[in-house]
């Protein structure tokens, strides 16, 4: 497949004669590969005075040199004649040079060309000879000039039998130029009787025999100078013509007469029997521009013929079997013969939907059917019998409707799922030509309506849907998509529009819009014809090609890409009580984050720590920052991975994980690949902050113990006791042993009443690691806080306090302590010292 753009000068090697030619706006594919079918459908040729646009398809090959033509509604003109004139030269023509006037006059309305007309000249008197043959001149101009250069043969006889003789058996002969299928004309001009009269009945045979028409002249000049009787002349030269003597007979009063019936002689052998006349209105096919649109098949090429049939139009199939023409009367059903000279223009566009059982049906438009349009859908016979299975009509006057249509495969499955029919010349609001495309989705083995395309809803004229393609597959989903052409988009500098497809359907809201001046301001009528079938500039990917106004754009579409990612830790989770490193000075837990990537591009990526905190619990090394930023370079196939280190501070918030980013951005944006439709542009992980096995489950066995400062026993009786007013201080111990995995935000309550005050408090951390343990950790935090508070209740209310790491008192007596995770072996004392202003009721302590 190759983009072809042809000129006048690419078809002049075309056996069809070249006589007006107009470049068709159609360029289609072949099913043959590095072979092109280009059609003209405007290509004309010239009978008489009439031109007949019948058009012409022609083979191409890759090195854009024309093959083989196909014009099979061509026809050879009701010109196509070969005429020899058998003129009298003998002693009584007189003068002279009228004859040759005469000769000159009738030549000059003759079509003389290779595809039309031929004349050879036979002078004869007592002998007979060729003055020129058929094939010695090819243009009009060319015999003019040979007839005024015409002498006089003279003599004292005429032998007109053996003159006409000669004529038949050797002036229409093809060693003369006769041609197989011309028309064969003798024109006799003779003013006397002929001296072998005796011959003429076996003369004339031969011309019978050779279907040769004969036209003759009697030239009474002769007669009427010497006052003779011509009776007996005219009946020979009636006897001489063909019948009947009014069409192929005339007689004039002298020679100077004989330009009188020029006109009337040349009218008459333009209208031979099985020729059209200059003025008949009938058309079957001599205006039927073959090639205005086409459709390849897999056995052959569907073509519209637009004008046929005084252009109510019709269809012709060319393949493998042979030339289909349906004819007028088979499309009856759907185009009533009252209805024959409305111009529906049958075959404006053609295409071909496969529904079913695999059953091809024909889709032909027909948009000014009733001035509403139609498209059918039809079975084709191999004798030409047609079977219409559908029928859809069009809904406003004007709109042309079926102008363009376009079936889908969807999914790729080989069953049309989608027909879609435009309608450009829509009114939308403002009346202006908005235009709209008719979606018709597979119901069955019928199509029913499912809605509507149209342009963006500006005052404007658009005629969206002028041009309808579709694209194997843009967007590399699997589905096929659709292109839609709007050439009168932004005050005529046109646009495209993109649709993707989605299961058996089409997506309704335009994927892209691609404007004309977007590229060129100088473009105009961009997207009056679209095509997305090739890859022209060999990158593997699909393009498009946009026809403007002497222009045609190409497109190259962007691969669409998936970035796979994955990422790791090491280790999985963060052990916070275990430091591995020192950063800025202080104890971490060092890990390692491992993020890998798999494309067909290059990105840039930012990597994030603990985004959504406001005070991040994690560093990256290299940056000492919570974000870092890497560049990536993938190549074809290849997984790439970097390593992104950080480390993790001391921390009171061990609950939620540290959540870990990658949020990425492909480079090249202006020609490169761009990311998939819905793609995430974010990946995210998070770390565990603890360790606690391979379960990633903390199982804890935390042992509680309580002291007083009076007796230093464990506080475990359960009878309650009282704390005498004249002691001003007490002073508890509270002791709290792992002796499992790791605990996490452990937090110690105690309940007092409020006619005790809080004083002081000291932590300590000891390790009760036995003596082959080879973990120990030992810390030691003290916070000291007095505050004096005097209550005047005595009721034995309880309060509770929550005890963290960092001491903070907060109004009614309310402390926080975090205690730091616990991991095995390690215990905590926190000892807390209370003034009383009344007497303690009791004391529930709880874990």
């Amino acid at each position: 497949w190759c983009l072809l753009v042809c000129s006048v000068a690419d078809l002049t090697n075309t056996p069809v004669e070249k006589s007006t030619l107009s470049l068709s706006l159609i360029i289609i594919m072949c099913v043959c590969v590095c072979v092109f079918q280009a059609c003209a459908p405007l290509w004309s040729q010239e009978c008489g005075t009439s031109v007949f646009s019948t058009g012409i398809c022609a083979s191409v090959s890759d090195d854009l040199e024309p093959r083989d033509t196909i014009a099979p509604t061509a026809q050879r003109c009701a010109t196509y004649m070969d005429i020899v004139i058998v003129l009298d030269g003998s002693n009584s023509i007189y003068p002279w040079y009228e004859v040759q006037n005469f000769l000159s006059n009738i030549l000059s309305k003759f079509h003389i060309s290779p595809e039309q007309m031929q004349v050879g000249v036979l002078q004869y008197g007592e002998v007979a000879v060729h003055e020129w043959s058929l094939r010695d001149y090819q243009t009009t101009q060319e015999v003019v000039e040979a007839a005024k250069n015409i002498s006089r043969q003279e003599g004292r006889e005429t032998r007109t039998a053996y003159a006409i003789h000669m004529g038949c058996t050797e002036a229409f002969s093809p060693e003369r130029g006769a041609r197989e299928g011309a028309t064969k004309v003798m024109i006799v001009v003779t003013d006397g009787e002929s001296h072998d009269g005796e011959e003429l009945p076996d003369a004339l045979e031969e011309c019978e025999k050779r279907n040769i028409t004969r036209y003759a002249i009697a030239v009474l000049g002769h007669y009427i100078r010497r006052q003779q009787d011509p009776e007996t002349f005219i009946s020979e030269i009636k006897y001489i013509a063909s019948d009947p003597d009014d069409k192929y007979f005339f007689n004039v009063t002298d020679e100077a007469a004989l330009n009188d019936i020029v006109d009337a002689l040349g009218d008459r052998i333009f209208t031979l029997e099985g020729t059209l006349g200059y003025n008949e209105s009938s058309f079957k096919f001599e205006m039927s521009q073959i090639g205005f649109s086409t459709h390849v098949l897999d056995d052959g090429i569907l073509f519209g013929m637009v004008g046929a049939y005084d252009w109510d139009g019709g269809v012709l199939k060319e393949g493998a079997k042979g030339r289909i023409m349906p004819t007028r009367e088979a499309f009856e059903s759907e185009f009533p013969q009252e209805l024959k000279n409305h111009a529906a223009y049958l075959g404006y566009t053609v295409s071909s939907v496969i529904v079913g059982d695999w059953r091809r049906l024909y889709v032909a438009g027909a948009p000014r059917f009733k001035h509403k349009g139609k498209v059918i859908l039809f079975e084709l016979s191999d004798n030409g019998d047609v079977n219409i299975a559908q029928a859809l009509n069009g809904e406003q006057i004007g709109s042309y409707y079926g102008s363009e249509v376009c079936g889908l495969d969807v999914d790729q499955d080989g069953i049309t799922d989608v027909l879609l029919v435009a309608a450009p010349m829509y009114l939308g609001p403002g009346n202006k030509e908005a235009g709209r495309v008719y979606i018709y989705s597979l119901s069955g083995e019928v199509f029913v309506s499912n809605g509507t395309l149209k342009a963006e809803d500006r005052f404007q004229d658009a005629r969206f849907g002028y041009a309808l393609a579709s694209a194997p597959d843009l967007n590399h989903d699997g589905y096929t998509d659709l292109l839609v052409g709007a050439p009168l988009e932004d005050g005529h500098n046109g646009a495209i529009y993109i649709y993707h497809g989605q299961g058996i359907h089409i997506i309704h809201n335009y994927k892209q819009r691609i404007a004309g001046s977007s590229l060129s301001p100088s473009l105009q009528y961009f997207g009056r014809s679209v095509s997305a079938r090739l890859d022209l500039d060999g990158d593997g990917l699909l393009d498009l090609a946009v026809g403007a106004q002497g222009s045609a754009v190409l497109l190259s579409s962007r691969s669409i890409v998936q970035i796979n990612m994955s990422l790791s830790f090491q280790p999985h989770s963060i052990n916070v009580i275990q430091k591995t490193c020192q950063r800025g000075g202080r104890e971490s837990a060092c890990l390692n984050a491992t993020a890998c990537f798999l494309a067909l591009s290059h990105l840039s990526v930012v990597a994030m720590l603990d985004e959504r905190k406001l005070t991040a619990r994690a560093l990256f090394d290299d940056s000492n920052q919570r974000q870092t930023q890497l560049g990536v370079r993938v190549h074809t196939g290849q997984t790439v991975c970097h390593n992104l280190p950080f480390h993790v501070f001391d921390t009171a918030d061990y609950i939620r994980p540290i959540s870990f980013s990658l949020r990425f951005k492909i480079n090249d944006t202006e020609s490169g690949p761009v990311l998939d439709e819905g793609w995430p542009t974010t990946f995210k992980r998070s770390v565990s902050v603890w360790d606690c096995g391979e379960d990633d489950v903390c199982v804890t066995d935390l042992v509680l113990q309580l002291y007083e400062c009076l007796n230093v026993t464990p506080l475990c009786r359960q009878q309650p006791y009282v704390i005498r007013s004249p002691r001003r201080r007490l002073a508890v111990e509270v002791q709290l042993q792992n002796r499992l995995e790791n605990a996490y935000n452990t937090s110690l309550t105690l309940h007092y009443s409020r006619n005790l005050h809080f004083s002081s408090l000291s932590i300590r951390v000891r390790n009760t690691h036995t003596p082959h343990t080879t973990q120990t950790h030992t810390h030691t935090h003290t916070h000291t806080h007095t505050h004096t508070h005097t209550h005047t209740h005595t009721h034995t209310h309880t309060h509770t306090h929550t005890l963290h790491t960092d001491l903070q008192h907060e109004p009614d007596n309310f402390i926080l302590l975090p205690l730091v995770s616990l991991p095995p072996s390690l215990s905590m004392s926190p000892s807390l010292s209370l003034s009383p202003s009344l007497s303690l009721g009791g004391y529930p302590v709880e874990n």
